[in-house]
Formats: structure tokens, sequence, C-alpha cells
């Protein structure tokens, strides 16, 4: 982890969202391991908790009204403990340690606020001996609008079973606030007691006061390039190949590399914020390289600047020396007839970076001017490859009698040649789809199982090479 090895012992990772997806694409969805309706739905956490000492877990965003982040969740406790809940047992049982509230609500509850679900459930009945943490700004939203009455926020969040609150800001308000509601009697001492106490068992049992700080001997290391063959591994086995030929004898990849010309086109081909997505660099992520994001002090980087490879670079990379590679970053009418001497185009479309809130969506469009990309490049006659940058499912079936091949390659992060090695067969494409892929947002939500379960690409789909 690189908080560690910049010597910080941080006793708390933010971790893949254990969520069971089934509804609209919300923004948290590329945080999110992608199960929906899985057979045992336990195993999104039985895979990798020994490996994690926390997890961002949110089990009522599942079905939150509209697929919406912050949205409400109406469910009965058969949905609730019989679907949701599951994972979260499994968690605590391996020994979890601390877990994060939702913005959300459930029932009409704020999830920050539901003591229903955070001391009787967690806690009392699953016997849960971590801290449970509020998300940034999590107690602020108990009311709407938020801190409209930040006094009772404070007394409802505390009182509902919130150990740990995220206060970026007005910490000396929020102090003086629980320190009044604690003397007053609305809030009792064993309550901070128990917050306390389960703060300091976390920190007690990672040796965090024998050793405060991590060994810095591994910071040459970082980013290296042992670092990045694994980052670049990760990126081949995950991408999934949904389409190869328009029949079953066309097979379009492997791509071959050793041909006179080919077009690379679209803007998410040489961009490595929006290769890369939310939570990098900035909360929101960036366009660019991030050169203009600001100097991080903490870890003494370049100014803002992400080191990678992008798409455009990894192709131009694997391609034969003798290869002309012509990019185009917006094709109009003319790119195919200017270019029809190309062996085939490959173009790279998605989604612009966001986190969260911010990152939801009614439509799952391809942002714009990816539609028309796809339109000017595809369907011209020249084979069209389209791979696809985004955090989830988005509405592709209108494009799709148009493209030779398309490959999902979700958000690669910085090494671009993870997604050359499978396009160009040095190794196989293994990826399957970790949820369902929809004709249209109208069939939403849509599980495995579902009576009239239509999809345009199954759960567990991937063509294999």
């Amino acid at each position: 982890m690189a908080a560690t090895i910049y010597g910080v012992r941080s006793f708390f990772l933010l971790a893949a969202i254990v969520i069971l997806l089934s509804g609209r694409s919300g923004g948290a969805t590329a945080a999110t391991r992608g199960y929906i309706k899985y057979k045992d739905p336990k195993a999104a956490v039985e895979e990798r908790v020994e490996d994690l000492l926390t997890r961002m877990t949110l089990p009522e965003k599942l079905g939150t009204v509209g697929g919406i982040n912050e949205n409400n969740t109406v469910a009965d406790n058969a949905t609730l403990f019989g679907i949701h809940m599951p994972p979260f047992e499994i968690a605590v049982k391996k020994g979890i340690a601390s877990i994060m509230a939702s913005y959300s609500s459930l029932n009409g509850v704020k999830m920050h606020a539901n003591r229903a679900m955070i001391t009787d459930y967690l806690k009392n009945t699953l016997k849960f001996q971590g801290f449970v943490i509020s998300d940034w700004l999590g107690i602020d939203r108990i009311t709407t609008p938020p801190r409209a009455n930040y006094t009772y926020s404070i007394e409802a969040s505390i009182n509902a079973g919130i150990d740990m609150v995220m206060v970026p800001f007005q910490y000396i308000e929020f102090l003086e606030g629980l320190t009044k509601l604690v003397n007053g009697g609305y809030i009792p001492m064993s309550r901070i007691d128990d917050a306390v106490r389960r703060v300091l068992r976390v920190k007690f049992s990672i040796g965090l006061f024998e050793n405060p700080l991590a060994e810095e001997t591994l910071v040459a290391e970082f980013g290296s390039e042992a670092h990045r063959e694994v980052a670049r591994e990760a990126v081949r086995k995950s991408m999934v190949l949904l389409k190869n030929g328009k029949t079953n004898v066309d097979k379009v990849i492997p791509l071959q590399r050793n041909v006179k010309k080919i077009v690379v086109a679209g803007a998410h081909a040489n961009n490595m914020g929006w290769q890369c997505g939310g939570f990098t660099l900035t909360w929101q992520g960036f366009n660019g390289t991030g050169e203009n994001i600001g100097r991080n002090k903490a870890m003494q980087l370049p100014t803002g600047k992400t080191r990678g490879t992008t798409i455009l670079e990894a192709i131009m990379k694997t391609v034969d020396h003798t290869t002309e590679v012509v990019y185009v970053e917006e094709p109009n009418q003319d790119t195919s007839k200017l270019h029809a001497d190309a062996a085939y185009t490959i173009v790279v479309v998605g989604e612009a970076p966001y986190a969260e809130t911010q990152g939801d969506s009614t439509t799952l469009s391809i942002a714009a001017p990816g539609p028309d990309t796809i339109r000017h490049t595809c369907g011209s006659g020249m084979k069209c490859i389209v791979v696809l940058v985004t955090g989830r499912p988005l509405v592709i079936e209108p494009y799709l009698d148009t493209i030779d091949a398309l490959v999902v390659a979700w958000l690669p992060g910085t090494e671009g040649q993870g997604i050359t090695d499978v396009l160009f067969g040095d190794h196989p494409f293994t990826g399957t789809l970790p949820r369902t892929w929809m004709k249209s947002v109208t069939q939403l939500p849509m599980n495995v199982g579902d009576k009239n379960y239509d999809p345009l690409f199954p759960f567990g789909y991937g063509i294999k090479t």
C-alpha cells in the first residue's frame, strides 16, 4: 500500500464496496466488485476479506430508489437479511476491523442515524468488535438540508453507534457540541467509553502504539516497474471481450500488428485522467495528465502528474515499427474516407471521471463525443474495434451492429499496455462480466433469474481467446 510505503500507519483502508448490484448504476458502482444476485452472496467478502483490514460497506445501497447513490432503500426484512446482509455477516466473522456507514437511507432512516442497524444488528446481533466510522461529512447529511440542525446530527449519529466521525472542517464545533451533549446527559458516557474502547482495540491490535510509523525503506520501490507489471497483469485479466467479429468465422481479435496503417480514434485513447477514473489525485479525478492539480506535499510527487502509459501510447509501442498509427481525437464524417487504406480502427470511448453521487446517471450513455466517434468510424467498411473505458455497463446496443469487436476495459488505470496485451494476442482474453449488461436503462433493475431476464450480455459472459 502506498500509505504504508510512505510511512503512514493508517488503520483503515477504503476498500471495495460490498454491495450486490442490480439497479441503475449509480456513481459508486465503479468502487464495487459488481456482484448481482450472486449465487453465494457471501462470496464477495469470502474471497477478499482476509486481505483487508477494513472494508467500506454500504449494505442498503443496492436497493436505492432509481439506483441513485444517496437515495432511500425500501426493503422488507426478508430482502434485507436474506440478500444484502450475508456478506457483512461473513466480514464480521472474519474479524473485519472497521465498517463505514452510508450516506443513503434504509426505509426512510438515514444510515448515519440508524441505531437498529448499527448498534442492534451489527454490534449486538453480529457481535462486531471493531469500530463504525462515518463517511465524509456523513453526519451533516442526516438532516435535509445538511447541517440544518447540527446538534441533532451529532446526538443522533453517536447514539446510533457511530464511533469515529469524519469531520474535515468544523471539528471545533463538533467537539464543543459533543461535549455539551455528553455533559447534558443526551449522550451517555457509556456510549463514549464504548466508542473509545472500539477504536483503541483496533489500534492496539495492529501495533500502532508500539510502531506508530511504518518503515520507509520501500519508498524507492513505489511505482516501480515491478509494481506496474502487477497493475498491467490486473488490467489484462479484467478485460472482457463481448464481441469478436460480425460472424462466427470472421474473428477480429487478436489484431494484426504488422500492417501498413491503423487508425486510433476517440479522446479516451490518450487521456490518463479518463483512463484512471475518479479518486485519482483528486476526489472526482481529472482530465489529461493532472499537471495542473497542484503539488502533493505529503508524498513529494511531481506536480500533480500521473505517470503511466495511455492506450494510444501502448498501441504505438505494440504494433510493428513500420506500421503508421494515425490518431484522430474527434473523427468526423470524412475520417473513414481519408483513412480508407487503414487495416482497422481502434475506437476508445467511455465516461469522464466521477466519484459517488456526481456519477449518478439515469441514462448510462457513452459520454459525448463518444457516440459520434463510433458513428463516424464504425460501419464504414473498415474493421472497427471499440474499447469501452467505463466503471459500469453503458448503453451500447444502438451501435453494436456496426462494431466488429467490442472490449470492456473498465477503468484500467495507468498501465495501458495491459489492454494491448490482449488486443494483440500476447495474452488471452479470460475476463467475464461481473454484472449483467442491459440493452437499455428501461430494463433496470435486472437480476439473474428474473422472469423476463433478457440482457444484451448476461452475467458471467465473456469470449475467451
